[in-house]
């Protein structure tokens, strides 16, 4: 299986970087992993709601550019569906099992993602109705996904 995980924005913060070489070590065990940095926009203080839009649609350009046909596409969304650990382990492996190659997931960017990404989902994941920095979602994005073949493999994995 192939995963990619498809982002907005550079991680500036070394300890984020390190869990992510971390976790992408663990994870080369299991699967063959792609990281995809695209470029953010900024956002103006106080932008309006048509400001913001222009800015998701122009990342989500940017971060559709990167989805490959066949691809099962999850983005990650406060209103998406929220799954324990096993049942994202479940999810991995039925689309494996279904004859799915590549999984991306989607993490966008301070502001989320535009209407065309959203668009192009086959599954909206959500990890909690708390709002988390999306640096520090691709690092508890990876320890699931490291989570969840554990669990596939029926290797221990602390809880």
């Amino acid at each position: 299986m192939k995963i990619t995980i498809l982002t907005v924005g550079k991680i500036k913060e070394k300890y984020l970087r390190d869990a992510i070489a971390e976790y992408s070590k663990r994870l080369s065990r299991y699967c063959k992993l792609e990281i995809i940095e695209v470029a953010d926009e900024k956002t103006p203080e106080n932008a309006s709601e048509t400001v913001e839009d222009a800015i998701r649609s122009k990342e989500g350009e940017r971060l559709l550019k990167n989805v490959r046909d066949g691809a099962f596409v999850i983005t990650l969304e406060i209103g998406g569906k929220q799954l324990t650990s096993e049942e994202l382990a479940d999810k991995i492996d039925t689309l494996g099992v279904q004859g799915v190659s590549h999984i991306i997931f989607i993490i966008g960017g301070s502001i989320g993602l535009g209407r065309e990404v959203l668009a192009r989902s086959d599954y909206a994941l959500s990890f909690s109705k708390m709002t988390f920095p999306h640096q520090l979602m691709r690092v508890i994005l990876l320890e699931q996904v490291y989570r969840s073949y554990r669990i596939i493999n029926g290797e221990p994995y602390h809880k």
